[in-house]
């Protein structure tokens, strides 16, 4: 808007002057003054209202099938929501696509070929193989979620408390022992020791072939459910030992048989561990207790048939082995997933319990520790997965870690196992590596001195071979000249087969 400005102009009356005389003087002129300006006009400020911002609506988040089609199952249960097999199907996919580590490497199959999402799922992985000619994923599974739940949490499995050594799948003769018996368990009280060949199972020798026998077999190894009863037979220094197990729910003991061994360089313990599960926290810290108060100068850990489990639990353990002084501020394990993953905060070795199980040990509590610059373990290729995390993890902060036995399994991987309409699914989402950044061993950690499981003692005795092997090692720095073999069966080196870290039953293929 314009001001206007007035001005003002000063005006003079013109006066005539008439000629002639005696003329009247002219009357005089009334001058008007000008008047006033008036004063400026200052116009009204307009404020212009601010511009109106339209409402921003939220983003609009689409989430993939295995959350919406989470528990939509072809054959509900309570709890569950009525589904078809497609919506199973659909949900293995997007759960396989979405977390598997290799997902840019799944084959392209046809989902309509597939009549179970176990049969979908089992072939729904990379088919790609490690450098030694090995496949590279070995460790894609299931299990039912109430088994699983049951093992991982409380060590509950069905069976007859037996782990089975023997020869490799598809060789022949086949040749089964018995590796461990689980105290208080069906094997225990039938009276089956280490060592015990198995001659024949459901009345059909071991070394039958056809599908009948096979199938007869593996009923037997493998139970439907608790109370099923089958005939074994085995034999013991060349006698047979006609037994009959029942199978029921077993609770496994995870830690086991620790013990105080006198050398002339100091105390040395050894313990047992078997499986990384909720129950073995609060062992383990009993077992380390016990060991801080002995004095322990060294530890042998027996974990020839430990297959894995939490992985926390290893960082624990880790620290128990090494003390804060090596530990501090270093990464246990860094674990890396696929790109459409978040970046996970590294596993450090663990000071505190996580409580794992409430019931028995309290999150939060201080663990017990040695303070040790090096170990000893006891391996097979049994020993498999949070065990190899162990050895890798304790070598990345720099502990000297010796390992007799055998090359151990090769799983450098993690999964969360996720459950949908009554099964777990394990699909490897996680590559692990050291405070060094190492984390290449999928075709297993090489012994230090290699020793073959030697049936014929029990574990913990001193003149059992790998233990023998282990304290001689420690006192000398001297492997065994050959490998011992396996006194009891005289056969070729025996294996015990638990893939994917754990396993309820063995199966003949």
């Amino acid at each position: 808007m314009r001001f206007l400005t007035v001005l003002s102009c000063a005006v003079m009356a013109a006066v005539l002057s008439a000629c002639g005389g005696g003329a009247s003087p002219p009357p005089p002129v009334t001058v008007t003054p000008p008047a006033e300006p008036p004063p400026p006009v200052t116009p009204p400020v307009v404020v212009e209202p601010p511009p109106v911002t339209p409402p921003v609506s939220p983003p609009v988040i689409t989430l993939p099938d295995w959350y919406t089609l989470y528990n939509h199952c072809e054959h509900p249960a309570t709890g569950q929501t009525q589904g078809t097999l497609n919506d199973e199907l659909h949900w293995v996919y997007s759960y396989v696509d979405e977390v598997y580590l290799w997902y840019t490497e799944l084959p392209k199959l046809n989902m309509a070929d597939y009549k179970t999402p176990l049969d979908y799922f089992s072939v729904l992985k990379t088919t790609a193989v490690t450098p030694s000619g090995r496949a590279k994923d070995r460790f894609h599974f299931t299990y039912p979620t109430d088994v699983w739940e049951a093992m991982s949490g409380a060590g509950v499995e069905l069976g007859y408390g037996v782990t089975w050594s023997h020869t490799a799948s598809g060789v022949l003769p086949r040749v089964w022992a018995v590796a461990m018996v689980e105290p208080g368990s069906p094997a225990e009280s039938a009276g089956l020791r280490r060592g015990d060949a198995l001659l024949s199972v459901n009345g059909v020798d071991m070394q039958d072939t056809s599908t009948e026998g096979v199938a007869a077999i593996n009923a037997a190894l493998a139970p439907a459910k608790a109370g099923d009863s089958y005939p074994f037979v085995l034999s013991r220094g060349g006698v047979s030992q006609p037994v009959t197990l029942t199978a029921a729910k077993v609770t496994a003991a995870p830690v086991q048989n620790f013990k105080l061994l006198a050398s002339a360089s100091g105390t040395v313990g050894y313990v047992q561990f078997h499986d990384h599960n909720a129950v073995a926290e609060s062992q383990l810290v009993d077992a380390f207790t016990r060991f801080k108060s002995a004095g322990v100068s060294d530890l042998v850990l027996d974990m020839r048939y430990n297959g894995g489990g939490y992985l926390v639990l290893a960082a624990e353990l880790a620290y128990m082995i090494a003390g804060p002084d090596t530990t501090r501020g270093k990464v246990f394990e860094q674990l890396h997933r696929n790109d459409k993953q978040r970046v996970l905060s590294p596993q450090l070795f663990d000071a505190t319990a996580a409580g794992l199980s409430p019931k028995l040990m309290a999150r939060g509590s201080a663990l017990p520790y040695l303070g040790l610059k090096r170990v000893t373990v006891l391996t097979t290729p049994a020993t498999c997965s949070a065990s190899e995390s162990l050895v890798n993890g304790l070598r990345g902060a720099d502990i000297e870690v010796t390992l007799i036995g055998g090359e151990t399994c090769g799983k450098p991987y993690a999964f969360t196992p996720t459950p949908n309409c009554g099964t777990t699914y394990f699909s490897i989402e996680m590559q692990g590596a050291n405070n060094k950044g190492f984390g290449d061993y999928a075709d297993g950690f090489a012994p230090t001195c290699k020793v073959d499981d030697d049936l014929a003692h029990e574990m913990g005795d001193t003149s059992e071979g790998m233990l023998a092997a282990a304290l001689n090692y420690r006192a000398t720095g001297v492997c065994p000249a050959t490998p011992l073999r396996n006194r009891s069966l005289k056969s070729s080196p025996l294996q015990v087969e638990r893939p994917q870290g754990k396993q309820i039953a063995i199966r003949l293929r």
